[in-house]
C-alpha cells in the first residue's frame, strides 16, 4: 500500500503528462484521466502518474465561451442615456489603428471629424432635452438609492412623453419627478412625490400636475397603494414595539373595508392607525415622534385620528387613559 501512494516514478519525470500511455509501476496500459481532480492514474494498480492537469475539453469550452462573449463586448445599451449607449465615440489620438503617428494634416482632419461628430450628436433639441432630463434622473437615483429597473422604467416613460410632445412648454424637472414617481408606484417602492421633488429641488405641486397629465396621456393604470406597507417603515423610524405594530396591522385590515379610508393619504392613514394602536396597547409614543417618522405634520395626524376613532371608538384619549 505504501508503494502505491509513493512519489511519481523517476521514469515519468521527463515525459509529458498528457502523453503517458503506460504505467511505470505495473506496465499497464489502462490509463484513466479524472477531469474533476485533474489527475491521470493507472486503473490497474491505482498509482497516480500525473496531477494538476487541465482538461482539453474544458479548455475548448472556455475558448468557445470567450469567442461567444466577444460577439457582445462593450457597454450594454441603456434607456437612461440620451443615445442609449449606441453612438460612435471618436477619441483624441495622434496615432492611427496600426500605431503609425499621424502627420499635421491628418491630425487637423481628425480634430475636424471629432468636432462635427460632437455637433451631430447634440444638434437637435430632442437630444439636448434627453441629456438634461437623464442627468436629473441619475441624480434622483443616487439620492434616493433607486434600483436600475426603476430608473430604466422612468427613462422609458420620459421618452414616451417626449415623443408625444407632451413636455413642450412644460418643466423638465416636473416630468422627471412624475416619471420617477410612476415607476416607483409600479415597482412598489415607497417614494413620495415630495421626496422625489426635494431630490432635484422642484415644486411638488407642479410635479403633481405633470404626473396627472402623464397618466392621462399615456393611459397608465397604477396599482392601488396599500397603506399597510407604510406601517413597518414608520414603526421602524419611530421605534414602535412589535406588539403595537401587529395591533396596527389588524386595525388597518378593518379600516380598509370602511368608507372612512376612501380618498385618504395612505401615509397619513398609516401613521394615525399606528398611533391609535400605541394608545390601545398603552405604549407611550409622542405625536411629534410619529409625525416626524412619517414625514408629515401633527395636524394631519390628528385629523386622521378622528376618522380612526369613528371605526374604533374604544381607543383611549392618551396612554394614561386606558379603560380597565
Amino acid at each position: 500500500m505504501n508503494k502505491l501512494i509513493s512519489e511519481f516514478p523517476k521514469t515519468t519525470s521527463n515525459v509529458d503528462p498528457q502523453n503517458i500511455l503506460t504505467c511505470a509501476e505495473c506496465d499497464g496500459t489502462n490509463i484513466v484521466f479524472d477531469p474533476e481532480m485533474g489527475e491521470r492514474f493507472c486503473q490497474s494498480c491505482g498509482i497516480v502518474l500525473a496531477e494538476k492537469l487541465e482538461s482539453t475539453e474544458n479548455d475548448a469550452n472556455t475558448q468557445f465561451e470567450k469567442d461567444q462573449s466577444g460577439l457582445h463586448s462593450g457597454m450594454p445599451s441603456s434607456l437612461t442615456q440620451a443615445d442609449k449607449g449606441l453612438s460612435t465615440v471618436i477619441p483624441y489620438s495622434v496615432i492611427d489603428g496600426n500605431g503609425t503617428a499621424l502627420n499635421a494634416e491628418q491630425r487637423g482632419n481628425m480634430q475636424r471629424i471629432i468636432r462635427w461628430n460632437k455637433i451631430s450628436n447634440t444638434n437637435r433639441s430632442y437630444h439636448r432635452n434627453l441629456k438634461n432630463a437623464f442627468s436629473l434622473l441619475l441624480r434622483v437615483k443616487d439620492k434616493l438609492s433607486l434600483s436600475d429597473p426603476i430608473t430604466e422604467k422612468a427613462a422609458y416613460y420620459y421618452r414616451k412623453t417626449l415623443d408625444l410632445n407632451v413636455i413642450k412648454g412644460r418643466s423638465i424637472k416636473g416630468f422627471v419627478v412624475a416619471c420617477v414617481y410612476t415607476a416607483c408606484r409600479e415597482a412598489g417602492a415607497l417614494r413620495s412625490m415630495e421626496e422625489i421633488s426635494k431630490a432635484i429641488d422642484t415644486d411638488k405641486v407642479f410635479a403633481g400636475k405633470c404626473y396627472r397629465l402623464l397618466l392621462r396621456r399615456l393611459r397608465i393604470k397604477l396599482p392601488e397603494i396599500d397603506a399597510r406597507s407604510h406601517l413597518s417603515r414608520i414603526s421602524n423610524n419611530a421605534g414602535v414595539s412589535e406588539k403595537s405594530l401587529r395591533k396596527a396591522a389588524d386595525m388597518m385590515a378593518v379600516i380598509k373595508e370602511n368608507p372612512v379610508s376612501y380618498g385618504k393619504d395612505p401615509n397619513a392613514l398609516a401613521v394615525a392607525v399606528l398611533y391609535g394602536a400605541c394608545l390601545a396597547q398603552g405604549e407611550k409614543v409622542s405625536q411629534v415622534n410619529l409625525s416626524q417618522a412619517a414625514n408629515m405634520s401633527i395636524v394631519t395626524l390628528r385629523k386622521r385620528l378622528l376618522d380612526i376613532r369613528k371605526v374604533f371608538p374604544e381607543i383611549p384619549n392618551g396612554p394614561n387613559a386606558i379603560k380597565p
